[in-house]
This record gives structure tokens, C-alpha cells and sequence, in this order.
């Protein structure tokens, strides 16, 4: 009989602003009008206030995508069958996704982790195994996870990160696989930001309009049949979420712990975000948000948390590509920052 862990404590320290004026005149001072570079200036100052430095830098980039299947998939929440997990992961490893080459092609190293797939893949290179359990069970019938099997994904999730921050990594885009996880997604969105359901439950991995019906209903009835309700953010991650949404939330917690970057991706990245940051607010002074996905509740999660996306592409792919896709805007943030010329150092009048 197992008993139940202590919940992990995560220490984020808010970020210190104190060098915000400091990395506003090196910005300014470069050979521009102000704000001639727009974002790309946002984006150069939380890099240094992430960093307490005026010369950020991107030292070994990853992606990490987290895969696990969702009892409730079998029930059809999703128009896929559950298999296309397992598939999606051997196609990762085959490297022929999306993520793949979007990420080879931003120049980040690819960790794919089977946090919950319910398929047997032996010990395989490229594949961190940190199985919790064969898939979820069915959130239409009762939790979707033990509250020890939500704290094990999340200290799991949580350890990988600590391991890439100890071997020098200091930015992490999040990526996720799971045939239904847009629907547990919806679920915690609507929990967490308490917007209405119907506007939460998207189109996921490409239902018609009488599937999408469908899900919307399926998704009521599972709150309905959730009677002690909780606004607990562990108790909702449980009931509702993924052991890949779980892991990637320890993940996001560990990460922003180690001072790293956080590159956060779609809809259901951002939807373990939210559990992070209800847990620990300060988790989002660390994160920089790649795009607003096409996926029907990700702009009003973006709303609810009050960011701005980097990119909008109406991607729906998931798996980190739009991290992967927003990444070299990092790289060309701190490009400015330490190769620029200074109107002083090139010999440009200012403005008068």
C-alpha cells in the first residue's frame, strides 16, 4: 500500500527588476530610433532580467515533449484512435514530426519523454522512460489520476528539467502528444480561468461539427459527475488532466526555479501553465508565450493570464512546434543585444 507523497515545494524567487533602467539604455543606446525594434526589445529585456544580466545569452536549447494517452480518448472525445499516441511517438523518434525539423531547424535538442503512453516501447534510444501509468483512467467515470500519480508526473517532470539545468541548459520550449488532450485541456482551462466550457472545447485534432457537439457534451457530463468540486490546482490537474499535462507542469516549475527561460507552446502546454502558475504565480515572470494557437480556448487563456503571443500562425499541431518556431526571435533578441552598435561606439549622431 502506497502512501501519499508530500507534495513537492518549488522555490521561485520574483524576478529582480532592479537592472530593468540599466538594460532599457543599452536598448535605447543601440544605433535606432527607440522601439524601432519593437518586440524584439521586450524580448531582449526579460532575457536579461531572467539572466541579471546585460548580455543575455541561449546556452544548450531544448524541447521537451511530454506524451500520455487519456482514458476518456477510448470513450471518443477525439476523433483518433488512441494508437496515433504511440505512433506519433515513434515518429518522433524516427525523427520525421513536425517537431523534428523545426527544432533541428532552430537549432534546439529534442527530449522525448513517454510520460504515460499506453503502449510497451522497451528501452529505446532518444526515449526518456518516465511511465507513470499505461494512459490515464476515464475522467467520465471518476479521476482521471490518484493524487499520487499527479505528484509522481509532477516530481518527474520536475527531476528532467533539474538534470538539463545541471548539464547547462538555461532555456526550455514544452511540447505535448496525446490523442485527447485537447479535451482534458479544455477541462482545466474552464476549471482554472472559469470561462465558460463551450469556449474552451475546440475542434482538437480535427472533429466536424457534430463531433465537436459531441465533446462539448462529454466534457459537461464529466463536470457534472465531479461533485465535491475543488479549486484545488492539484485536485482539478487529477480529476481532469494528463500524466503528460502533469509532467510538463513539474517541468515548467523546475525550470523557472533553475532562473531558465521558458518558451511555453499551444494550447495544452499553456493549460499546465495554468496549473503551474495558480500553484505559483511567479512561475510567469519567466516565460515568453511562442503563439496563439488556431485551438478554439487558447486565446482566452493567453487573456486570462495577460500575455502577448510572440507569433500567430493558427498552428494546431501541438508538440512544441510552435516554440520551435518562435525561438530564433530569441536568438535574434540576444543577437542585438551583443552585436549591435551603439550610436557612441559607431560614431551615429543622435537624435537632438
Amino acid at each position: 500500500m502506497h502512501s501519499n507523497p508530500r507534495p513537492l515545494t518549488f522555490r521561485i524567487a520574483p524576478l529582480d527588476r532592479s537592472l530593468a533602467p540599466a538594460l532599457q539604455r543599452k536598448i535605447d543606446q543601440k544605433t535606432k530610433p527607440l522601439g524601432a525594434l519593437g518586440r524584439l526589445e521586450d524580448i531582449a529585456s526579460r532575457l536579461g532580467l531572467i539572466q541579471a544580466t546585460l548580455t543575455p545569452k541561449l546556452q544548450r536549447p531544448h524541447v521537451i515533449v511530454c506524451a500520455g494517452d487519456h482514458g476518456a480518448a477510448r470513450a471518443g472525445v477525439s476523433p483518433y484512435p488512441q494508437d496515433v499516441t504511440w505512433q506519433m511517438v515513434e515518429n518522433f523518434l524516427a525523427g520525421g514530426a513536425g517537431i523534428n525539423v523545426l527544432a533541428q531547424l532552430a537549432g534546439m535538442e529534442l527530449m522525448v519523454v513517454d510520460s504515460g503512453v499506453n503502449h510497451d516501447f522497451g528501452s529505446r534510444p532518444g526515449l526518456v522512460d518516465a511511465k507513470i501509468a499505461p494512459g490515464t483512467a476515464n475522467y467520465l467515470e471518476g479521476p482521471a489520476m490518484s493524487t499520487e500519480q499527479c505528484q509522481q508526473a509532477i516530481g518527474r517532470g520536475a527531476a528532467l528539467v533539474g538534470a538539463l539545468a545541471a548539464a547547462g541548459c538555461n532555456v526550455v520550449g514544452f511540447g505535448d502528444m496525446g490523442i485527447g488532450n485537447t479535451a482534458s485541456a479544455s477541462l482545466l482551462t474552464h476549471c482554472i480561468t472559469g470561462r465558460n466550457l463551450a469556449e474552451c472545447v475546440g475542434r482538437g485534432a480535427g472533429h466536424d461539427d457534430a463531433g465537436l457537439e459531441r465533446k462539448r457534451r462529454m466534457l459537461g457530463e464529466a463536470l457534472a459527475l465531479w461533485r465535491d468540486r475543488s479549486d484545488d490546482p492539484l485536485q482539478v490537474l487529477a480529476r481532469f488532466g494528463g500524466f503528460e499535462i502533469a509532467m510538463l507542469c513539474g517541468a515548467m516549475l523546475a525550470a523557472a526555479q533553475a532562473k531558465m527561460v521558458l518558451l511555453i507552446d499551444g494550447f495544452i502546454v499553456t493549460s499546465a501553465l495554468l496549473v503551474a502558475h495558480r500553484m505559483h504565480p511567479q512561475v510567469l515572470e519567466y516565460c515568453l508565450f511562442a503563439h496563439c494557437s488556431h485551438e478554439a480556448g487558447h486565446r482566452g487563456q493567453l487573456e486570462y493570464l495577460g500575455v502577448a503571443p510572440l507569433l500567430d500562425l493558427q498552428l494546431r499541431l501541438g508538440e512544441g512546434t510552435g516554440a520551435a518556431l518562435a525561438y530564433p526571435l530569441l536568438v535574434a533578441a540576444c543577437a542585438f543585444m551583443e552585436k549591435m552598435a551603439s550610436f557612441e561606439s559607431a560614431g551615429v549622431s543622435q537624435r537632438s
